[in-house]
């Protein structure tokens, strides 16, 4: 009897042991609808990797940003994965903060969008593999557009995007034009640094110089602010994507230029009055169509001090692979799949189908270069910021003056020299020139 109690607890200790082997991967994330849908499926994923459980850490973008920050910089060593942008990847991977991503050759890394996959490498080694991706786009409302004898050209140029909102506006019923105001290097500075790029601004010279009282800058923010003043909706100066999106789904915008996700939104008759209204073209342009359309990726990436390495490589690889995208279209449909990342995507005739927006998405993504997205040649990285640490810091000192010029606070000049004043106050303290 002994002898098999002593088994027993044998067995039992062993049935133990292998349970605590098990490697929980703590996953930051932004709580977002892709993201939310993603830990729906965790059950999916620990049935396909029974060694691994997944703990998630959700939280609202601005949150996530400082907690992984702070995080990988003070090596606090809290997360194993973590969801960051094409602003971070190039950053953190040249301070030694991540580790390079190698999947197996099942997951196809040459099927990745090569501006996304160019934008989260850094000396053609990847650090973060794309989640979704998006660029930015035209997105208007065409029977407002046909009725005043509006077409637009795939690509419009800003004065025939102006002269259409002059056209349609009809307040308070319908408003021209509805364009990002909210501060924020990722709110309005990032609608207005595409905008400055296609009137041929830069945000540094090859010296790393802050170029915002030049006349290209001059020009672009001096046209946002008469466009917004005469054919924008009230208190534009504090609207970002989620209150424009409020107005567009309420049938009040004739045209908004914003990111391509908005528009998986504003074709849903489940939340859009205007849904089967909407036409799309390209992110419009002033001088240049470089850098007129942003890009931008919620990407997942493995910290460099994490010990759960290999498993943090297995997630990510289920999470952004062909696989995953074909799991949520079995379970959610083609329309509600995470979009921007992969060619085999663009190649299904039921994802085109599903979404009328697909075309004018991957053209968009396609067209943008964070390498070469300004006129004169810059020193940085990045469409709509530049990938420096700086610039978290002057792009929120920068969009607070825009913002106040679009609510009448300040004069363009105002707006534009005290931003000069800020810029370079951050670089010289960066160290950048004396």
């Amino acid at each position: 009897m002994k002898t098999y109690q002593a088994a027993l607890i044998l067995c039992m200790g062993a049935a133990a042991g292998a349970a605590q082997a098990a490697t929980e991967l703590v996953i930051a994330t932004v709580n977002n609808g892709h993201m939310i849908e993603m830990q729906k499926l965790t059950p999916q994923f620990e049935k396909a990797y029974p060694d691994i459980k997944l703990k998630w850490v959700t939280l609202e973008e601005g949150t996530l940003r400082s907690r992984v920050t702070t995080d990988i910089a003070t090596k606090g060593g809290q997360f194993d994965v973590m969801t960051i942008g094409m602003y971070e990847t190039p950053i953190w991977a040249k301070k030694g903060w991540l580790k390079e991503l190698t999947p197996a050759a099942s997951y196809d890394v040459d099927d990745l969008l090569p501006a996304m996959r160019n934008g989260l490498s850094v000396d053609g080694k990847l650090y973060a593999a794309p989640f979704y991706g998006e660029s930015s786009m035209l997105m208007y409302r065409k029977d407002l557009t046909d009725k005043a004898g509006v077409t637009f050209p795939e690509r419009p140029t800003w004065d025939q995007v102006r002269d259409a909102a002059a056209k349609i506006h009809n307040p308070p019923n319908v408003y021209g034009i509805c364009l990002r105001g909210k501060p924020g290097w990722g709110d309005n500075m990032a609608f207005l640094s595409t905008m400055a790029n296609s009137f041929g601004a830069q945000w540094f010279d090859m010296g790393w110089k802050p170029q915002l009282e030049t006349k290209p800058w001059k020009d672009a923010v001096t046209f946002y602010v008469d466009l917004l003043k005469k054919y924008g909706p009230p208190g534009s100066s504090a609207n970002s994507f989620n209150e424009i999106l409020a107005l567009y789904n309420e049938g009040k915008c004739g045209m908004w230029v914003d990111a391509t996700i908005a528009a998986s939104f504003i074709t849903d008759p489940k939340q859009s009055k205007v849904a089967d209204k909407v036409a799309f073209a390209q992110g419009p342009y002033a001088v240049t169509e470089k850098g007129a359309n942003w890009l931008w990726a919620w990407a997942l990436a493995i910290p460099a001090g994490t010990k759960n390495a290999d498993a943090a490589q297995k997630f990510i690889s289920w999470a952004t692979s062909k696989d995953y995208i074909n799991l949520v279209a079995k379970e959610k449909g083609w329309a509600a799949v995470p979009t921007g990342t992969r060619k085999s995507t663009y190649a299904n005739p039921e994802f085109m189908k599903a979404a009328v927006f697909a075309a004018a998405e991957k053209k968009a993504i396609d067209s943008a270069n964070p390498n070469d997205s300004t006129l004169p040649k810059s020193p940085y990285v990045g469409v709509q910021f530049a990938a420096i640490p700086e610039f978290q810091a002057i792009g929120i000192a920068v969009g607070q003056q825009m913002s106040a010029a679009v609510a009448g606070k300040t004069s363009v000049d105002q707006a534009l020299k005290t931003s000069q004043a800020a810029a370079d106050r951050e670089m010289r303290k960066g160290g950048y020139y004396k």
